[in-house]
């Protein structure tokens, strides 16, 4: 793993991404999330994690690990980290981690400007949460930042693929799904360029091919 680097960017003055209604929205969403969420995404979250090389002492980063929805598929014997924006989504993260058994950290913390030393976490897991920040390449260049030099990263997400440009249905949609959520149209292959970065693996998971699930590596 590599060192920590003197160079740490503080944490912004907000610790929530994207200001008042960012937290309060997911502070409304956190009561029905998991009723949303659990069963259509459970099969992608699964498979997406199973990827990865999971050993006991593990350093992992949950990057926006909402209602901890990530944790059923995660061993109990790795180092936890996790981050979110919603005080409200963390008490249900923390409730749900304290009865799986997990010895985790569950915190407040933005996305965009993350409170850890360059190179500290072996594994990150970013799940549905780079088309959720406003910006998603400075999200997606932090969670970089903490990864180990040839630490794995698996995102899942929404988003385009390659430079094709959004369909008629996703352009119309995506203004009220912005409002309420989610941004449909992050390009997500486009976050990945400049950096060095090996693409373990790149497909389509969950109903209907809704999300897009990218293996990385970090070189």
């Amino acid at each position: 793993m590599s060192s920590p680097s003197p160079h740490q960017r503080p944490p912004a003055a907000s610790t929530v991404s994207g200001g008042r209604w960012q937290t309060r929205r997911w502070s409304l969403y956190a009561p029905i999330y998991d009723r949303v969420a659990a069963r259509a995404l459970r099969s992608a979250r699964r498979d997406a994690i199973a990827t990865l090389d999971l050993k006991a002492g593990t350093r992992v980063l949950l990057l926006g690990g909402g209602t901890g929805l990530d944790l059923p598929f995660l061993p109990r014997d790795i180092e936890l980290e996790v981050v979110d924006a919603s005080p409200a989504m963390l008490r249900r993260c923390r409730e749900r981690a304290e009865a799986l058994g997990f010895d985790a950290n569950v915190k407040l913390g933005d996305a965009m400007a993350l409170d850890f030393p360059d190179g500290h976490f072996d594994v990150v897991i970013a799940h549905l949460i780079f088309a959720v920040v406003p910006e998603p390449q400075a999200a997606f260049d932090e969670a970089l930042r903490v990864l180990a030099s040839d630490g794995e990263m698996s995102l899942l997400d929404k988003g385009l693929r390659g430079q094709q440009p959004a369909g008629v249905i996703r352009r119309l949609l995506n203004p009220l799904a912005r409002l309420l959520a989610t941004n449909l149209s992050v390009p997500l292959d486009g976050l990945l360029e400049g950096h060095a970065i090996q693409r373990m693996e790149d497909r389509d998971l969950g109903p209907g091919g809704l999300l897009r699930h990218m293996h990385l590596r970090k070189i």
